[in-house]
Order: structure tokens, then sequence, then C-alpha cells
């Protein structure tokens, strides 16, 4: 039985745009230009997160393979047929849907909107090697070279239309913030409590954007030895007095990622739990003053780091102090160039939106054990910057009796 190798499904209409038709083209404009300055004929997008920020689509892979092509002239999401017609309503221009039905029709709808193309970029970043090397045997002498570093850095710089959008999960990922307080309670399991924040952002966001998919929103609520790491799993541990508890929002609003981060303690916190807390909070403050336009994400690290020092808690600091944001989540996407690092030289610009998130991590037996971590978003302005989480931290506000 022969059965086709791709199909167009163009399924009822184009959904409400997550950004207006002038700033996707001007997304799109920028990437060409690198494009053709550097003399590549298209680009293969594999990842999600590059894939929603020039096409407004973020994929559900689940074990399958996504793209965008872009040339000088066309503009394609290539999707699994499992999706139906989803991602063409969500694409901003083209789709072409491979099916099942044959091995490799993914690489055959490639092949098939490169017919010509002989310098190509990719993600190195992201392209796995057995799919480097089906490219190679579908698009025999195809020269690729890596566009990954390239889009990264122009994802770093917002526009105008994607910093509104960033303050607005903000605000929501507040909104979870006062859920989560809300939940807690002794005897009560950390699920129930990120449960419960989750579905107040998931509800505000319905509500602000009432057109866009709601898809991959989450807390993390940890206690007691579960605050030891940033991204550490919801437990089903139960909420004692005395614990120390972490709260972490997370709104994902069309593929974009906001964090609200703050420390708490439920009933009460000892002298010694009280003193590492404040000096978390005091290099809080002091990050928060050093983003500004033409400071140094290493420089930013290194002046920290003495603060830490001072208290002789630096060994103790577990991850760096901040990073971009945009299309990303816990699972795709990093602007790995734009975290506050001794190892990332990146120079503060107008229109980047970065994290200050102090960390350190007390372990078990040691006076005050636990993870320590507040997490504030600022958008870098022409002459400071403005902090967009509202969230109050330390000990005079989160003390959750």
């Amino acid at each position: 039985m022969i059965r086709p190798e791709t199909i167009n499904f163009e399924n009822g209409v184009k959904d409400k745009p997550t950004f207006s038709a002038i700033e996707m083209a001007n997304r799109n404009a920028k990437l060409r230009a690198h494009l053709a300055s550097n003399d590549i004929d298209a680009a293969i997008f594999s990842s999600i997160h590059n894939i929603n920020y020039y096409a407004d689509f973020v994929y559900c892979s689940f074990g399958r393979p996504y793209a965008l092509v872009v040339t000088q002239d066309a503009h394609t999401t290539v999707t699994a047929n499992i999706d139906g017609g989803q991602p063409w309503r969500q694409s901003y221009e083209d789709n072409i849907v491979y099916t099942d039905w044959k091995k490799d029709n993914y690489f055959r709808a490639l092949k098939k909107l490169l017919p010509t193309q002989k310098r190509v970029g990719i993600e190195f970043d992201h392209m796995t090697l057995e799919r480097r090397q089906k490219l190679e045997e579908f698009l025999p002498g195809v020269e690729f070279v890596d566009i990954g570093v390239a889009t990264m850095k122009m994802r770093m710089i917002k526009s105008a239309e994607e910093i509104a959008l960033i303050k607005q999960g903000a605000r929501i990922c507040d909104i979870g913030g006062s859920a989560c307080v809300e939940a807690i309670a002794e005897g009560a399991p950390e699920y129930e409590v990120a449960l419960h924040a989750t579905q107040a952002m998931v509800r505000a966001i319905a509500k602000t954007y009432p057109h866009t998919e709601l898809m991959d929103t989450w807390t993390w609520f940890q206690s007691g030895i579960n605050t030891d790491g940033a991204h550490n799993p919801v437990t089903s541990r139960r909420v004692e007095k005395g614990d120390i508890l972490s709260l972490n929002c997370f709104s994902m609003v069309s593929g974009y990622y906001q964090a609200l981060e703050r420390t708490l303690f439920f009933h009460s916190a000892t002298k010694r739990e009280l003193e590492l807390w404040e000096v978390n909070c005091e290099v809080h403050r002091k990050g928060l003053t050093l983003i500004k336009p033409g400071a140094v994400c290493s420089e930013i690290a290194a002046e920290l780091n003495e603060i830490f020092l001072s208290h002789d808690l630096l060994d103790y600091r577990t991850f760096g102090y901040g990073h971009s944001f945009g299309t990303l989540s816990h699972y795709y996407g990093r602007e790995a160039g734009l975290e506050l690092r001794e190892d990332i030289d990146t120079v503060l610009e107008p229109g980047m939106v970065v994290s200050i998130e102090p960390m350190i991590t007390i372990p078990e037996g040691m006076d005050g054990a636990g993870g320590y971590r507040e997490h504030d978003i600022l958008v870098v302005e022409e002459n400071g910057a403005e902090n967009i989480t509202k969230f109050p931290f330390g000990p005079e506000h989160n003390i959750i009796r």
C-alpha cells in the first residue's frame, strides 16, 4: 500500500498569535540578514526554543523530531502527523506534516523543502549525532554550519512585545506565590501546596491570554531536606513546624518562562537559620543594585562572591547568580551566554532580562541546614533596571504561621 510521505493539514483557521506580525517579521528579518551575511542558504531549527522564537509554535516531541526551515523566501514548520492541524494553526507562516507510514519521512520532508541549498545552518548544541548523520544522508553535498550561538545572541535582547509578556508572566508568578503561601499548613504535603499554586497561575494565564495554549506552568514547593537543590521535584513530604521551605512558581506563557523563588519558614526559624537567611538576602539586595547597562556578568558574580566570603559561606554557594529569560523552560532552551557566572563576560545591554537569584545550601547535620534562595526578574533599561517581581522576601515577610 502506498501512503504519502508528507501532507498539508491546514485544519480550521490560524490561531491568534502571541506576538504581532511586525514583531515576528522583525525576528525573521534579523535571522535572514545573518544567513545572507554568512553565505548560509537556509536554517534548519530543531530546538523547541528556536522554533518557538521564530515560528510561535511550542512542539511536544514525544519521541518525534520537529523542525523549522527558513530560507530567504520561505518559512515552514515540519511537524508530526500525530499533532493534526494544531501546528499549522500555531505556526507563524507555513507548515508541512510528515507521516509515520515510512521510516525517515521527517528527513524526506526536509529534503523536499531544501532541494538545492548547499550551505545550511543547524543548531550544533541540539542536533544529535544520529540525526546529523541522517541529514548528511538525505542532503548529500550540503555543508552544515552552526547557527545556535548566533541565534542565542539574537534572543538575548528582548523586544518591547517580549518584555510586556514577561512582565505579565512575572505578575502571574506573584499570584502563584500568594496561593502557595495560602496553602501552607502543618501536615500539608508538598504536592498539594504546589497544585494550589499552579492552578492559580494557569487560571491567571487563561484570563490574561485567553487565546494561548495552557501548557507547562508548574510549581516546585520544597520542604526540609528537599530544599537543598534548586530543581528538586515535588514530593509527598508533609510540612512540619520549623521547616525551611522553598517556594518556586513558574508561569509559562506561549513558551516564555517566568519565575518567582523565595525562602520561607513554617512557624519559626532558629537564630542560625535567620543569620543564614539574612546573609543570602544581603547578597540578593546587592545583586539587585548591580544590574545595569555596562555591567559585566563575571564582575557581578565576583562582587557577590565577596559578600559570601566575608561571612565564610562562599563554599556553600551552589550555582550562578542569575540568568536570561525568554523562550525557555526546565526541559528546553537556555541563553547560556547571559548567566551571572565567573566564566561569562557578556556585558549587560538595554533589552536584556535577567534574574538575581543567590543560593546557599547548608548540609544536613550542620546548624541551619537547608537551601536558602531568593529570585527576582529585572529588565535592563537605558539608565538602570526595573525589578518586575513584587513578591516580598526575607524573614520579616516570609515566616508563615
